[in-house]
């Protein structure tokens, strides 16, 4: 059970990668004042929690249902991640203006979901191990170290994500600008592998040589 346990939780902490996260939500949300932030860290720690409860849940049932493969979902997470990396690339990110309170809530949510809770926090890999988790789950008990194990990691992402303003605080402005645009291409290799990885998983191209 122990085994089990460790497993699981080390298994989804390293797929879901909170510190990895970090970057991203400091470029992401460089314009929000510091309430904004921490409800986006939330928003986004709870969001990739519970999608992650979800597809533990139902992941199996809902790709045979749907007709649905992993390549296929690693190739639509690449595809939405890309579009956000050329927007903090070219600087044309919604979430760097300065827009009323209710639409600056709303950017914050819709940061909080897309990217951040998916597919950067509940990425394709994530998604696919805490499916096979729950098929591997000899009984009740390590059916709840499962859920147990994804409720854990959204309070580190939620952590690791509330670290980030001390550290904003220091880059000043324009650090922040100089990063945003170096993460957006840190982002776009990302989005480009998930591409290559669901091509690769379904078969239609050859896998790189190691």
């Amino acid at each position: 059970m122990l085994d089990f346990a460790t497993t699981a939780f080390v298994s989804v902490l390293f797929l879901v990668d909170p510190p990895g996260t970090v970057p991203a939500f400091i470029a992401l949300t460089a314009r929000f004042p510091a309430e904004k932030r921490r409800r986006t860290a939330l928003v986004a720690s709870v969001a990739a929690s519970i999608i992650l409860m979800g597809f533990a849940a139902a992941g199996n049932i809902a790709f045979r249902v749907l007709g649905l493969t992993l390549p296929a979902f690693q190739i639509a997470g690449g595809l939405v991640l890309f579009v956000v990396a050329l927007d903090m690339i070219r600087a044309q990110r919604t979430t760097q203006e300065e827009p009323p309170e209710p639409e600056e809530t709303a950017a914050a949510t819709e940061v909080a979901i897309a990217p951040l809770a998916i597919p950067m926090l509940a990425g394709p890999a994530a998604l696919s191990t805490v499916t096979v988790l729950m098929a591997q789950a000899p009984d009740t008990a390590s059916v709840g170290l499962v859920f147990l194990a994804i409720a854990l990691t959204g309070v580190v992402c939620y952590v690791c994500m509330r670290l980030a303003e001390p550290i904003q605080r220091r880059l000043g402005k324009t650090g922040v600008h100089v990063l945003d645009r170096v993460f957006g291409l840190v982002l776009a290799g990302i989005a480009v592998q998930f591409v290559l990885n669901g091509l690769v998983a379904a078969g239609l191209v050859a896998a790189p040589p190691r």
